[in-house]
């Protein structure tokens, strides 16, 4: 059996961190297993899918890097194909015409909220001749469900999990306009998209039984279900906007790596003995349902961002250069020197060690991308009093001679002079370091002066003594 999963988001906003989960244990269990992913989009809800939304989604799984095999599913596109599939229940003795009004229906619920019992349709049109109905009414579709016995499905998360047939009533398939119904649909697109396993969150266990019900009534095998724990924020309760950014995108506009969020995501309700650094290559050739855990993993920003600094650092300088140049062109309203992409390429190796977004390495490359003049801060400030300009004079002198220009001679240089003036080298260093990026922190401050080179490292330090 080639193994067939599916991804089915709706187009109605962004992807959310939950449904990108999802999304990342389908695409593992499909490539794991040498299988393909589909996607599917379910945009019957008309009023909110739109076009942006679809593009949110897609971008989403895009910047994750799951692809998926061939082109997605539109499930509206297929509503006739629903509606055929309804009257052909009809015809085998699988389901009927409901001539229930608006009003009927609201008397049943609330007859069995009075009652306390469950709010379940009574079955009033399931053996009734539909010219009972009144005239030129429409009707709806309904399933005719078994009514004795369970329904029972062996779950690859959960377990096996079974419900009594009389608690659940006569689903509709299509409604009285004609459209068909989420369960209708979704069973006749699994279908014929030939998907073998269902995973998806456990909130669907419920819509599994009923759908059940449904593929027996057709005739057709049930895939295997997989119904993972749903994401959880840090208080326990499910993941909502009040636990802040829930949108893949906004995770990496804030400057995460998708690497990150896939190894993330990943151990999130997913374990491989004590491996948290997981490379999307392991995860592949690891991933598999029983490593799923049953209870609900919690989100944490703190560990996503701490997993974020280490891809960071591992990643190749040429591609975090890329990334952080737009944002740095923000940051400085596009006034970039010529040399800014070549600068911060240098000094990448040195600039990663100390971030852990996209977000934090573009502010702490910025200086490297300044033109002259650079602005001080109020420590870089700070530093710079009456003692340290006049060490700062005496080394702009010497570095207006100085032959080898590479950070080992320049720290040689800076420490001989320390010790030929008596003061720890910190005195030195730090107002240098000020005058040089406008910070009292920066990579290691003699890499910083052979990237900027002696040209810029002299025009920086005679803006700072004569400018600031």
């Amino acid at each position: 059996m080639t193994v067939v999963t599916r991804f089915a988001p709706s187009p109605t906003g962004f992807l959310h961190l939950g449904s990108a989960h999802t999304a990342l244990f389908n695409w593992l269990f499909a490539r794991h297993h040498g299988g393909q992913f589909l996607l599917r989009i379910e945009d019957t809800d008309r009023a909110r899918s739109t076009p942006e939304a679809l593009e949110a989604v897609l971008d989403g799984l895009r910047w994750l890097e799951l692809d998926w095999d061939g082109e997605a599913v539109s499930q509206f596109a297929r509503a006739s194909h629903h509606a055929e599939i309804a009257h052909a229940l009809i015809d085998r003795g699988r389901a009927y015409p409901c001539y229930c009004t608006p009003e009927e229906l609201a008397e049943m619920r609330q007859r069995a909220k009075a009652e306390g019992r469950p709010i379940r349709y009574d079955g009033r049109w399931r053996d009734r001749d539909p010219s009972d109905a009144p005239p030129g009414a429409a009707p709806a579709i309904r399933l005719k469900a078994p009514q004795d016995g369970e329904t029972v499905i062996d779950d690859l998360i959960q377990g096996t999990v079974r419900v009594a047939n009389a608690q659940l009533d006569d689903m509709v398939l299509l409604r009285a306009d004609g459209t068909p119904t989420y369960m209708l649909a979704v069973v006749v697109d699994d279908h014929d998209m030939g998907i073998t396993h269902v995973i998806r969150g456990d909130d669907h266990l419920t819509n599994a039984f009923r759908q059940t019900q449904l593929y027996y009534a057709l005739g057709w095998e049930p895939p295997h279900f997989a119904h993972m724990p749903l994401m959880h924020g840090a208080d326990g309760k499910k993941l909502s906007k009040r636990h802040g950014s829930v949108s893949v995108g906004d995770y990496r506009d804030m400057g995460f790596l998708p690497e990150a969020m896939r190894n993330y995501l990943l151990r999130l309700g997913w374990s491989h003995g004590d491996d948290e650094i997981i490379s999307t290559e392991q995860a592949i050739a690891w991933f598999d349902l029983d490593g799923v855990l049953r209870s609900p993993a919690r989100f944490d920003l703190a560990k996503l961002t701490n997993l974020n600094g280490h891809y960071i650092r591992q990643a190749d300088n040429r591609r975090l250069t890329e990334l952080v140049m737009p944002r740095v062109a923000d940051l400085l309203d596009g006034e970039l020197h010529e040399s800014a992409e070549k600068r911060i390429l240098r000094g990448m190796p040195e600039l990663k060690e100390r971030a852990k977004n996209l977000t934090e390495l573009a502010e702490n490359s910025s200086f490297l991308a300044r033109r002259r003049p650079i602005p001080l801060d109020g420590k870089a400030e700070k530093l710079l009093d009456g003692e340290a300009r006049r060490r700062l004079e005496r080394v702009e002198r010497d570095l207006t001679t100085f032959e080898n220009w590479s950070a080992a001679s320049l720290e040689s240089y800076a420490r001989t002079l320390s010790e030929e003036t008596g003061a720890k080298l910190g005195k030195l260093a730090q107002p240098l370091r000020a005058a040089l990026t406008g910070s009292n922190v920066s990579p290691p401050l003699f890499t910083v002066m052979e990237i900027l080179g002696r040209e810029e490292t002299l025009g920086r330090l005679e803006d700072a003594l004569r400018h600031h």
